[in-house]
């Protein structure tokens, strides 16, 4: 079964890449979000203090032992997340395939978000400074990083798109959203290739799923973790520095309460499921990233990583190969049963 894990497709008419990714928001460092943002000012957006030099080390370890999906977006960090990724991959360039996203605006001395834009001028200002920053000539896969839009916004985006195409700067395009509606519209050419989006064992996305794959793209899945809820952790006791995101969560940010504390509700389901996800001597990483894989052979979870630890943590799992319809089904019907008999919003 592990054998079915060696590779995916980037779409119908995309490149080959590996089983599993590597998400590079945390090695973003600290950001906020400032005037002209959606949330309050200051806001924490990122993951707390990182070190430049481990997450090099991280990400170099990945491209050594066979990861060729490296995600990113030009606002984590306010910019830095792309410039320590360009660091790390400079020498392997040819051999991974680099997606990153659009749509935020940001201040990088401010470490802010400013808000949003979506404008063919402001995509083409946004990609050209994105490859500077990742010190590449070109993106494999391009990313819409926001949602809410009209069908007259989106036909502008995918002309804007497609021209970067044209001109070689980038190579697929994609869109990063937990929305199903217009999907089909944004992913009507050839080289719209991947829909992003989160989803993980206590948190399915069926709708999201179905979208990729009556489009025919790859499901790229972030926060298949759930942002770290599901390594174990994490308790309904946890406390968190108040410059990760985690401790004053966003309403999208679902597996937190504030001053980050795992959902008790959450928490108590995972030990329902303990078992099954670390059958086969898996760790609970692995076992949730099994259940992705089990969960639709077009999935590609895009695990953050911020150290050599969790690179390899990661990578085991693919020797593992996803769990079986039969665990599947069982998680299933163990976690049903206890949100009919727990309040899930605690």
């Amino acid at each position: 079964m592990a054998s079915l894990l060696k590779t995916r497709h980037l779409g119908k008419s995309g490149p080959i890449v590996s089983p599993m990714g590597v998400g590079t928001w945390a090695m973003g460092g600290p950001f906020f979000s400032g005037e002209g943002d959606s949330l309050p000012t200051g806001t924490a957006l990122g993951w707390g203090k990182t070190q430049d030099t481990e997450s090099i080390a991280a990400l170099r370890y990945a491209v050594e032992n066979g990861i060729t999906l490296f995600d990113t977006a030009d606002c984590y960090g306010a910019g830095h997340s792309e410039e320590v990724l360009g660091k790390a991959l400079l020498t392997s360039r040819d051999q991974v395939l680099i997606a990153t996203k659009f749509g935020n605006t940001f201040n990088p001395q401010q470490l802010s978000l400013t808000g949003t834009n979506v404008t063919a001028k402001y995509i083409q200002k946004a990609c050209e400074d994105s490859l500077r920053r990742l010190q590449t000539s070109w993106i494999d896969l391009y990313q819409l990083h926001i949602q809410g839009l009209s069908e007259q916004e989106i036909e502008v985006l995918v002309e804007a798109l497609e021209s970067l195409c044209d001109q070689g700067k980038i190579r697929y395009y994609g869109w990063s959203t937990d929305q199903a509606e217009l999907t089909s519209q944004f992913l009507n050419k050839s080289r719209a290739v991947a829909l992003q989006f989160d989803m993980n064992v206590i948190n399915d996305a069926p709708q999201m799923l179905e979208s990729a794959t009556y489009n025919q793209c790859a499901a790229i899945i972030r926060s298949p973790l759930a942002m770290g809820f599901l390594s174990g952790k994490y308790h309904p006791d946890t406390k968190l520095p108040s410059n990760d995101i985690r401790s004053n969560p966003p309403e999208w940010v679902k597996y937190f309460t504030k001053g980050g504390a795992a959902k008790t509700s959450l928490y108590q389901s995972l030990q329902a499921i303990r078992e099954i996800l670390t059958s086969n001597n898996r760790t609970l990483v692995q076992g949730a990233l099994a259940w992705i894989w089990a969960r639709d052979s077009n999935c590609i979870p895009i695990p953050g990583i911020r150290t050599i630890e969790q690179a390899k943590e990661n990578i085991a799992a693919i020797e593992h190969g996803p769990l079986s319809g039969s665990q599947v089904e069982e998680i299933t019907d163990i976690l049903a049963q206890f949100h009919n008999n727990h309040d899930t919003d605690s």
